[in-house]
């Protein structure tokens, strides 16, 4: 099984520079680190022996809801043609859908903007 959540963080990260802050859903320090995308794992399926099929929700978090669209918009064409048939050191990615476009979504703190997607990720260890 890969664990799609640690996948997709480091792989972002790399893309994204470190101007922007990729963690889990565990971290709330948001608010400091601006613009900050949060990587959740929202389900999925597997095939019970080696594809998964995992469902990975993305938050963008930023100052303004302009810049929270636009990264969001990066980040959905990085997963639909840099992430498809990509290789890390643990996982090999294969197909890659959009299950919910980037679109705003509500935060209680009024100082940031949210901007989130669901995508689904088939993917399976390399070896």
């Amino acid at each position: 099984m890969v664990d799609v959540e640690l996948e997709l963080i480091g792989w972002l990260q790399q893309r994204l520079g470190a101007d922007v802050v990729v963690r889990d859903e565990t971290d709330n320090n948001l608010a400091n680190e601006l613009p900050t995308v949060q990587v959740e794992g929202a389900g999925g399926d597997d095939d019970g022996f080696r594809l998964d099929r995992p469902l990975v929700d993305i938050s963008v978090y930023a100052a303004t809801r302009g810049d929270a669209l636009a990264l969001a918009g990066q980040i959905k064409t990085l997963i639909l043609h840099q992430l498809r048939g990509s290789t890390t050191a643990t996982a090999v990615f294969a197909k890659t859908a959009t299950v919910s476009l980037p679109a705003v979504r509500p935060y209680e703190n009024t100082a940031l903007r949210r901007v989130g997607a669901t995508y689904e990720i088939y993917c399976h260890p390399v070896s």
